[in-house]
């Protein structure tokens, strides 16, 4: 059976403020030494398992120049652009209702476009893994993370502790849980029977859509007529009508939450979803006094932080735990206890009306 990719890149990384802007999300930003940037790594580890030609890209209609620029290996017709965002759930479906077309079924990676994977190997014997649990029955499979701390930033998968007799290595989930407390957090990690969410997902086109079709009917009528006029010149005008009337809905609590036959792997491969500034420091080497800095950066009496240059030089003394990033035209100044309330300055920007900066 055909294996293929699915890569959702819609996303504006608003987390990733003032570097990630509408215009240029995070996964088209290099965050690492090697100048790669986040959805080019995002294709390159999946080579040694799917042929570039079966890689699809689900994006932003703005977006589709970016990945042509980063991407051009991959197909023209592959890049399916959204006429207008509407969660992952209308995302997975429009994929599936081209590949569907193409293949009749497939296997179908569901993979986010703007994580880094540190152990290469084992997560490519991960995926391996996990697309022989999807080609079996009806089975939808997703990759959790084994988690190594109590994050409350993440959402859990709560597992049944005992293997199935016949998938080695393969648990049935239990239920989803949503982004817990700091006290929930330590209890999921103690107890050793919850995951982190990764949001990858693997499952055959036709286990998703039945699912697609018992829960989400309205949506699964949709991808029925995406799939009639893909790879016509009507497929334009039916992907814009489908999307129009198409709910916003996560996968998440649109299938996952509901249906039967869902079973976990679970990860140990150097996952991170680089969800914020914070993980800078943890994919990249940090000096003596535990900061990150990249650019024309002095730190004096300053650790733990940060700081990441533009154009002119930034003098940091005295700073401890803090962010600085410097682009053209603002400059992100924020204790890094306070990462997740960047979005924030979005909801700022749009009230005042200054959408340039946005």
């Amino acid at each position: 059976m055909k294996i293929t990719a699915v890569i959702m890149a819609g996303g504006k990384g608003e987390r990733f403020w003032p570097k990630s802007r509408s215009a240029y999300p995070k996964q088209f930003l290099s965050l690492t030494s090697d100048g790669e940037t986040m959805i080019q790594k995002t294709i390159k580890r999946l080579l040694p398992l799917v042929d570039t030609e079966d890689i699809f890209i689900v994006t932003n209609e703005s977006y589709v120049p970016l990945i042509n620029e980063q991407l051009p290996d991959i197909p023209a017709e592959n890049i399916l652009a959204e006429p207008v965002a509407r969660n992952t759930a209308p995302c997975i479906a429009l994929a599936a209702a081209v590949i569907n077309k193409k293949y009749d079924d497939a296997v179908m990676m569901v993979l986010p476009s703007d994580h880094l994977i540190k152990y290469e190997e084992l997560y490519l014997d991960t995926m391996r893994h996990a697309v022989r649990v999807a080609k079996k029955d009806e089975n939808l499979v997703t990759v959790g993370i084994t988690p190594t701390y109590p994050e409350t930033g993440y959402g859990y998968i709560n597992f049944c502790s005992a293997e199935s007799e016949d998938m080695v290595g393969v648990y049935k989930v239990k239920k989803f849980v949503e982004k817990p407390c700091l006290e929930k957090a330590k209890e999921y990690l103690n107890s050793g029977r919850y995951l982190w969410n990764s949001g990858m997902f693997v499952w055959k086109v036709s286990s998703i859509m039945k699912n697609f079709e018992r829960f989400l009917p309205a949506m699964y009528e949709g991808f029925l007529k995406m799939k009639e006029s893909a790879g016509t010149d009507s497929f334009s005008a039916v992907l814009e009508q489908c999307f129009s009337e198409f709910e916003s809905e996560s996968i998440d609590f649109g299938i996952m939450e509901k249906a039967d036959n869902i079973y976990t792997l679970s990860g140990s491969f150097g996952w991170d979803d680089v969800g914020s500034w914070l993980a800078l420091e943890k994919i990249n080497k940090t000096d003596e006094y535990g900061n990150y800095v990249a650019g024309d950066v002095i730190t004096i009496d300053t650790g733990k932080s940060i700081i990441c240059g533009n154009k002119k030089l930034i003098a940091a003394v005295g700073l401890e735990d803090v962010i600085v990033v410097d682009t053209d035209d603002a400059t992100l100044i924020c204790a890094k206890s306070h990462t997740q309330q960047v979005k924030k300055v979005i909801e700022n920007l749009k009230i005042c009306n200054r959408r340039e900066l946005i």
